[in-house]
């Protein structure tokens, strides 16, 4: 009988500490992997880098557009740019110009 309840209280510890075991190692392996854990995170913050980025390309081209339409406006036109916009629009050119079509990549 000794030895039955030896061996009853050395299994019961040792089931004990493996599921115990077990329990950490699903929580440690879902702090890496789940929704919310170390590498989502990683992914959020490089979607973060990346529209952020974007953003500045975004803003930056915008300054380069609002120039652009200031100088159309009403009360300040800028001849070169005027004249630039009504070739491109009437597909005009002068006889004695040199015209070069580029593609776009």
């Amino acid at each position: 009988m000794v030895t039955r309840r030896r061996l009853r209280s050395f299994l019961t510890a040792l089931c004990l500490y493996a599921m115990a075991g077990l329990l950490i190692g699903y929580f440690g392996i879902n702090a890496f992997t789940g929704n919310r854990g170390l590498r989502a995170r990683q992914d959020i913050d490089r979607q973060i880098a990346e529209l952020s980025a974007e953003i500045a390309r975004t803003r930056a081209e915008r300054e380069v557009w609002d120039r652009r339409v200031s100088l159309l406006r009403t009360d300040r036109i800028d001849p070169d740019l005027l004249d630039e916009r009504a070739r491109a629009v009437l597909n005009y050119a002068h006889p004695h110009e040199a015209v070069l079509l580029l593609r776009r990549p």
